[in-house]
């Protein structure tokens, strides 16, 4: 069973009497375990297309399944069940909550959980992204780097099987995108996590297990 499975993928926004297609046709696999790429100038599409197999956005026509379940269909609870129990995101902004300190933000996803032993899973991610000294920090009081490490923990803390991330060194000098990427890599090999990522670094793509490159919404 695939992790990700895509068969004419297209996602069209309307605005007005214009048709604008962000993606077209898109055909993807990616197998349990994979670190794929998806590169791509801007406006290529890979936020789109991350956001469709994110569960942030449904498709306007084309088949998406995760883990063998058809979501291309699915709305509201549903959509947000499935995102929630098995895809975590990491966005290339971060989109921390300014007023929460690191534990509070990593921890909000099981504000939705009924997880046993919920503090000792922040923790331990807290000390997996090597940021449990940052604890009781804000946003603000952090690095770029040490803010998208808090945002990586709080995609993983619901333990899902798929990790997807918008451009996650698209912020950060090549230092600190380098650990971010070893973080990734390392969450991918000693946690069998499928990853997809998007990026226009083609240094960052050529550690990835494969590349798939997008050219005007299309996979070529």
């Amino acid at each position: 069973m695939s992790a990700i499975l895509a068969r004419g993928l297209t996602r069209i926004y309307r605005r007005s009497a214009e048709e604008i297609a962000a993606l077209f046709g898109v055909d993807l696999i990616v197998e349990p375990g994979e670190f794929v790429a998806i590169t791509g100038a801007s406006g290529a599409g890979k936020t789109t297309l991350l956001n469709l197999l994110g569960c942030l956005d449904r498709p306007t026509s084309g088949l998406l399944k995760l883990l063998g379940r058809d979501v291309s269909a699915l709305r509201g609870k549903d959509l947000e069940t499935m995102r929630r129990q098995h895809v975590g995101f990491v966005f290339q902004d971060y989109c921390l909550v300014p007023t929460l300190t690191v534990e509070e933000n990593v921890a909000l996803p099981l504000l939705f959980s009924r997880a046993l032993h919920q503090r000792d899973r922040v923790r331990d991610l807290l000390a997996r992204v090597d940021l449990q000294h940052r604890s009781d920090h804000l946003p603000h009081e952090l690095s770029g780097g040490e803010q998208q490490r808090v945002a990586i923990a709080r995609a993983l803390v619901n333990n899902p099987e798929i990790l997807l991330a918008d451009e996650p060194t698209g912020n950060l000098d090549s230092k600190r995108g380098n650990e971010i990427v070893a973080l990734l890599r390392d969450m991918n090999h000693t946690r069998g996590l499928t990853i997809v990522l998007s990026t226009h670094n083609l240094d960052l793509a050529n550690r990835a297990d494969r590349q798939v490159k997008l050219v005007d919404g299309q996979v070529v």
